[in-house]
Parts: structure tokens; C-alpha cells; sequence
């Protein structure tokens, strides 16, 4: 016999017919998971997640369609979770436009009892690599922001006081110490004060 889970996953459910959700809710509790809330369709998809918060989402329709799609994508962008569809359509386009939106398993063979808890694992693995390569790119796109502010700011200070580099650099550096902020915010004052007195032109 198998240990319990260390902690009960909530799952909300997202199928527009009632049997059919009734065989995949009863697979999701088998599995160790708890259904919080069944919705027909993805209308108010984030605002329902954000209501309750689930663990991961899952989809059980035909085709997803241009409004699911829509729906799953701001959820995506907004309030992220692992999203698992199980669809009848197995149209390479449906499946790509699927993953566009955030999905993090499509599954075209129904779904399968025995296999559900391996099924959502994978799900929420894959899409916890994702938010992680997400992030990672996220802070490196700021990061190289912040370079070019902190730059441009430099350039700025160089060009007023007509110093070097490092002397503009220390210049920025002390700023930022004095008024207990970060560079990158003395930078952006600095750029905004010298193009309302011209002083970017």
C-alpha cells in the first residue's frame, strides 16, 4: 500500500458535459486529488481560479476553440497553473495553439484511471520547469534593462561634468548611496531630469 500524499492537490474542472465530467471527477478523486469547483466552459476561467485558487486545471472537451484558448492564455499570463487538456482532436495546429496558451499536457487518448496521478505529476513538473525558465529570462531581460539604464545614465553624467567613465560610474554609485536607492532607479531619475533640460540631445 502506498504512502498518502504530503499534501491533497486541488484540481478545478472545466468540461461542458455532465456525465463525462462526472467519470473525469471521479478519476481525479481516485488519483488522491480534490475537485474544488466544476465550470462548463473557460468563460471565467481566471477569475474563478483566482476565487479558488486550485492546484492545477484541468480541460476535458472535444476541440479547444478560439475563446478557450483566449481564456487559458490570459490565466497563463495572470494567475499560472498547470493545465492538462484531454481533447478528441488530435490536429497538430490544436495541439501547438494549445501549448501556446499555457497548456502543459494534451492528452488525445481519454482519460485513463490507472495512469491520471503519473499524468498531472508530469503535468506540474513540466510546468514548474517552464515558470523557472520563465523566470530565469525574466530576470536576465531586467538585468540587461538595468545595464542600459545604468549606461545611458553614465553617459548623461560624462557628458554634464565632463569626466571619464569611472568617475561617472562613482558619481552614480554615490547617488545611489546617499539616497539610499538602487542604481537603477538614480539612473532613471537622472535620465529624466536630463532630457527635461535637454541634456540627452
Amino acid at each position: 500500500m502506498s504512502a498518502p500524499p504530503e499534501k491533497e492537490l486541488t484540481v478545478m474542472l472545466v468540461d461542458n458535459e455532465p456525465a463525462r465530467a462526472a467519470i473525469v471527477e471521479q478519476a481525479m478523486i481516485d488519483s488522491g486529488y480534490r475537485v474544488v469547483r466544476r465550470l462548463e466552459n473557460a468563460k471565467n476561467l481566471t477569475e474563478a481560479v483566482t476565487e479558488c485558487q486550485p492546484d492545477m486545471v484541468i480541460i476535458d472537451i472535444e476541440s479547444p476553440d478560439r475563446d478557450m484558448l483566449e481564456n487559458m492564455s490570459r490565466l497563463t499570463k495572470d494567475n499560472p497553473r498547470p493545465i492538462v487538456m484531454f481533447a478528441e482532436e488530435d490536429d497538430s495546429r490544436h495541439v501547438e495553439a494549445a501549448i501556446r496558451a499555457g497548456v502543459s499536457a494534451y492528452v488525445v487518448d481519454g482519460i485513463n484511471s490507472g495512469s491520471v496521478k503519473a499524468l498531472l505529476q508530469v503535468a506540474i513538473a513540466r510546468f514548474r520547469e517552464f515558470q523557472a525558465l520563465r523566470s530565469e529570462l525574466e530576470s536576465v531581460k531586467s538585468q540587461l534593462e538595468d545595464r542600459k539604464l545604468i549606461d545611458k545614465a553614465k553617459g548623461l553624467i560624462m557628458k554634464h561634468q565632463q569626466c571619464d567613465e569611472p568617475a561617472a560610474y562613482k558619481a552614480l554609485r554615490k547617488l545611489a548611496m546617499d539616497r539610499s536607492q538602487r542604481m537603477t532607479d538614480v539612473a532613471r531619475n537622472i535620465i529624466s531630469v536630463m532630457e527635461l533640460m535637454g541634456g540627452s540631445k
